[in-house]
């Protein structure tokens, strides 16, 4: 089953540096439910292209849901990135992207909480997000790290001085620049982070710049609840089911999939042999199930149980179907966003999940 997409109107664009651009849309008549979104959360959008029909890739949200702006995402320019740069080149008012609602689990739990926000280049997007938000409907402190290759580079550079000079008992920004100071160190960056190891801390630019951080906060004990980072690859896979260049192999690839994941369950010998009890807590509330067929994945099994459970891509390509185990194990047949950190940490993707045990229970927060 596809997720149902939205056509939205393109109502803004704003050259954020000469590589970024700010993209915002009108949310149509009836859809405001469905598009409501939480800092940190991100967009997938379905990027025309001549060679597949359509290049479906992730983009972060930088505006607040409780601000009164628009619904808008932040797009910077990669060397070779096709979407980007057809983004930035070809978008403007009037025009149309295909769009589906709003995802991720890359959002404060405590909006209240004191937040400690790593941003590397464009990873700054839900950074800016979640900073906007917490500054209007939070309570707490916010510290923005911000690194840079060069003073040039830096997206939201004016927003974020009138954002600090506007709330000075409440964030504070501090800008890296790989022109001034060079790349930080991992001392450099542990110092730095020391002072704040109680707060709820984010990560989100390159992956280097994420393993640093990730790896500085572990160092320094930093709870894993307090420890978030985000993750995007290139969707290969096509989330917009009704595209028509490309739905006949869509389809074929489905059934091969079928084959693939039943071959797969068959090489696993310890794949329980009966119904699996499957308890998860979704948005506050629980759902429990002992019918569980384990050549079923677990999303799959929770749609057909009408459980609206999160997802994008359903390839194992993005992090938004992401579920913690809290008891029980499950095996994945396809995984190109989790690393061994992750796994370590008991995150799975629901979209890719087989049961390994009699009961499995996770958490989507």
């Amino acid at each position: 089953m596809d997720i149902e997409s939205f056509v939205l109107d393109v109502v803004g664009v704003v050259e954020e540096t000469a590589d970024a651009k700010s993209i915002s849309f009108a949310v149509p008549e009836g859809a405001a439910e469905k598009f409501a979104y939480t800092p940190g959360q991100f967009l997938t959008v379905a990027v025309p292209s001549d060679q597949t029909g359509l290049a479906a890739r992730c983009y972060s949200l930088s505006s607040s849901p409780h601000d009164g702006g628009p619904l808008t995402v932040t797009v910077k320019r990669t060397a070779d990135g096709y979407a980007s740069n057809w983004i930035c080149d070809n978008l403007a008012v009037g025009d149309t992207l295909r769009v589906l609602p709003p995802s991720g689990i890359f959002t404060p739990k405590d909006i209240n909480a004191d937040l400690l926000l790593f941003g590397g280049g464009s990873g700054v997007t839900p950074i800016m997000s979640i900073t906007r938000t917490a500054l209007v409907e939070g309570a707490g402190r916010i510290v923005v790290f911000y690194a840079n290759r060069d003073e040039r580079s830096v997206i939201f550079a004016d927003e974020l001085t009138r954002l600090a000079a506007e709330h000075p008992d409440r964030l504070q920004v501090i800008h890296w620049l790989e022109s001034v100071q060079g790349l930080p160190t991992q001392e450099q960056m542990k110092a730095f982070a020391r002072q704040y190891a109680g707060f709820d801390s984010f990560v989100c630019g390159p992956a280097p710049f994420m393993k640093m951080v990730t790896s500085v906060l572990k160092e320094l004990e930093v709870p894993r609840e307090l420890r978030h980072q985000e993750k995007f690859v290139s969707l290969g896979g096509n989330p917009f089911g009704d595209v028509a260049e490309i739905q006949a192999a869509e389809e074929e690839i489905a059934a091969a999939e079928s084959d693939d994941d039943a071959a797969a369950a068959d090489a696993f010998g310890d794949l329980p042999a009966g119904p699996v009890k499957l308890e998860v807590e979704l948005d506050g509330e629980e759902h429990t199930f002992d019918d569980w067929d384990p050549r079923t994945k677990m999303l799959d099994f929770l749609e057909s149980k009408g459980v609206k459970a999160p997802y994008s891509c359903r390839e194992g390509e993005c992090s938004a179907c992401a579920i913690r185990l809290v008891e029980g194990d499950v095996k994945m047949i396809h995984n190109d966003v989790l690393d061994k950190d992750d796994l370590e940490d008991g995150i799975r993707l629901g979209c890719q999940a087989l049961p390994l045990t009699d009961t499995v229970k996770v958490s989507y927060s």
